[in-house]
C-alpha cells in the first residue's frame, strides 16, 4: 500500500492531473439551475444536472457552459473533457474504466490467494498459495483510427514448496506457475508423483514477467445499447523468475484476442491469451497453454459494480486429467477518490468447477486496487 500511495502522489504531481469533481454531501442541497438571460450572449441555457448519487454539482458560476454539458453526460469523451480545460466526474473516470482497452492509463494492484489440494499426498491436507500481480495499462495512438493497448505484467509469487528440495531431488519435473497469471500452480506435464513433499516449505520471489500489445479501433461500433469491443495482438512472456517453480523457465510467446459488450449496466468480455515456449532451458518442459479471463459485471451504480474476471487454465503440455482449471466467482468493486486521482477497489471469489487431478485449486479469492488517469493526460499517448 506504501508503495502504491507512493506512486499515486507521483502521477498526481507528474501530470498536474485536475480533480476529479466532489460527490454532494447527503445534507447539500444541489446549487439551482442558473440560466443565460436570451440578450447575454444569445447561449442556449444549460442547466446543471445531476448524473447520479455519486456525482457532483456544480456551484453556482463555477463552471462554464461547455463543462455543465460535459458533466451531464457520462458517456462525454474523457480527452474532450480534459482539452476542453474541465475535470471528468467520478461516475466518467469509472465507467471508463469498466473498458479493458479503454483510453485510460492503470495500475492493476491485484492480489490472489489459491487454497492448494494434493491429493497425491492427502485429500484433507491444503496449503495456500499467493500471488501479487501488477499490471501497468498504457493505451497509445497509432493513427487516426487505432489505438495499441500495451500491457506490461510482473508477479510475486508464493509457492508452498521448497526449491532447495526440489534441487536435492532432481530429475523431476517442478510444478510452475501460467503464464499470463491469475491462476494457481500448474501440476507437472509429466503426470507422475512428486518425490517430495508438495506441501512442505514455502519458495517466494519474483515471477516470470509478460508483454501483451492489442490493437483496438479508437471507435467501438454500437450493439444495442451499448458498444461492442475488441482488439487483436500477441502475448510475449519472459524467464524473469527467480525459483524455477515460480515461472515457467521458457521464452513463450503466442496470439492475443479481446472481445466483449459494454452495455448501460451489464459489461461482458473475454481476453484469450495463448502460450507457446520457443526457446529457454532445454531442461524444463515446454510451454502450451491457453489463459482465458472471461468478465461479467453489473453496473449497481455509477461507481460499483458486481460481478468477477475469473481465468481459465488450459495447460496442454499436462495429462489427461490435469489439463484445466475452470473457476467461477462473484465479487463486488467500487471506484474511490485518493486525493485526485481515481482508485477502483474490490474483492472476488472463486470456486473451480474444474481442477487438475493432482495438484489444483477449489477455492481462490481476489483482491485488487486500481489507479486510474484518463490516457489523454500524456500527451505522448496520441489520444
Amino acid at each position: 500500500m506504501r508503495n502504491l500511495l507512493i506512486c499515486i502522489v507521483i502521477l498526481t504531481t507528474l501530470a498536474g492531473f485536475p480533480a476529479v469533481a466532489d460527490e454532494v454531501e447527503p445534507n447539500e442541497e444541489p446549487s439551482p439551475v442558473r440560466e443565460t438571460p436570451p440578450n447575454a450572449g444569445g447561449e442556449v441555457p444549460v442547466p446543471v444536472q445531476e448524473t447520479g448519487p455519486e456525482e457532483a454539482v456544480a456551484e453556482e458560476g463555477g463552471m462554464s457552459a461547455e463543462c455543465i454539458a460535459f458533466r451531464a453526460d457520462v458517456d462525454a469523451n474523457i480527452g474532450d473533457i480534459m482539452r476542453a480545460g474541465c475535470e471528468p466526474t467520478l461516475g466518467q473516470m469509472s465507467k471508463l474504466m469498466d473498458n479493458p482497452i479503454g483510453n485510460v492509463a492503470m495500475w492493476f494492484n491485484q492480489v490472489d490467494v489459491f487454497e492448494l489440494t494434493n491429493d497425491e499426498v492427502s485429500k484433507s491436507r491444503d496449503e495456500t498459495q499467493v500471488n501479487y500481480m501488477g499490471i501497468i495499462q498504457v493505451p497509445t495512438s497509432i493513427t487516426e483510427n487505432w489505438s495499441i493497448i500495451h500491457r506490461a505484467v510482473y508477479s510475486v509469487v508464493s509457492f508452498p514448496l521448497s526449491q532447495n528440495k526440489i534441487d536435492n531431488a532432481a530429475g523431476f519435473d517442478p510444478p510452475s506457475q501460467p503464464p499470463g497469471g491469475g491462476g494457481p500452480g500448474q501440476p507437472p506435464a509429466s503426470g507422475l508423483p512428486l518425490p517430495v513433499d508438495l506441501f512442505s516449505g514455502r519458495t517466494t520471489g519474483f515471477g516470470d514477467m509478460f508483454y501483451v500489445g492489442m490493437v483496438s479501433p479508437k471507435k467501438a461500433p454500437k450493439l444495442g445499447d451499448g458498444k461492442f469491443i475488441w482488439a487483436l495482438g500477441i502475448n510475449q512472456s519472459f524467464p524473469t523468475a527467480s525459483d524455477d517453480i515460480l515461472g515457467t523457465g521458457k521464452w513463450s510467446t503466442g496470439p492475443a484476442a479481446l472481445a466483449g459488450y459494454l452495455g448501460p449496466k451489464v459489461k461482458v468480455a473475454a481476453l484469450i491469451q495463448n502460450y507457446f515456449s520457443h526457446s529457454g532451458d532445454n531442461d524444463r518442459n515446454k510451454v502450451r497453454l491457453t489463459n482465458l479471463q472471461y468478465f461479467y459485471y453489473y453496473s449497481l451504480s455509477d461507481v460499483m459494480s458486481i460481478g468477477a474476471g475469473p481465468n481459465i487454465i488450459g495447460n496442454w503440455e499436462a495429462g489427461s486429467g490435469d489439463k484445466w482449471t475452470v473457476p467461477i466467482g462473484l465479487g463486488i468493486n467500487r471506484t474511490f477518490k485518493i486525493g485526485k486521482v481515481p482508485v477502483r477497489v474490490g474483492a472476488e471469489a472463486f470456486y473451480n468447477v474444474v481442477r487438475p487431478d493432482s495438484i489444483g485449486s477449489n477455492w481462490g479469492f481476489r483482491f485488487f486496487v486500481v489507479p486510474a488517469v484518463p490516457a489523454a493526460l500524456f500527451k505522448w499517448t496520441g489520444l
